[in-house]
């Protein structure tokens, strides 16, 4: 695995993934979740926040399919349960089947010799 240098709380992002933990940042003031780390809140610029378990739920909200020679990937934007929109890849099964509304569940795992948060499908069971 490579290593990046990194600072502030991208750093300490890194090292909650080291250790299986997905993280987010939190508003003290507003309690607004917010992701990719950063200094300061986006909306209010707040430089008052905490690091908080992320529920690892979410939802995607676009998907596109990376066509290779090495092989088909997807990207997707995934609207997480917290509320922030991140980037991530939807794995486990063919690029061509994720679908906007699927319902995923967030793993770390190892991603171009780097840790980064993934999603896998979560079965949703009829009622």
């Amino acid at each position: 695995m490579s290593t990046t240098t990194t600072f502030g709380p991208d750093r300490e992002y890194q090292a909650f993934l080291a250790q299986k933990r997905f993280m987010i940042q939190r508003a003290r003031a507003t309690g607004a979740h917010f992701y990719y780390p950063r200094i300061a809140e986006p909306r209010s610029g707040a430089l008052e926040w905490e690091w908080v378990e992320a529920s690892g739920l979410g939802t995607v909200y676009s998907t596109t399919v990376v066509r290779s020679k090495s092989g088909n990937h997807n990207v997707a934007l995934i609207d997480l349960a917290e509320g922030p929109r991140m980037m991530s890849r939807v794995v486990g099964l063919s690029p061509e089947s994720v679908v906007i509304g699927m319902q995923v569940r967030a793993r770390i795992d190892v991603l171009d010799d780097m840790l980064a948060v993934l999603f896998e499908r979560v079965m949703v069971e009829a009622p």
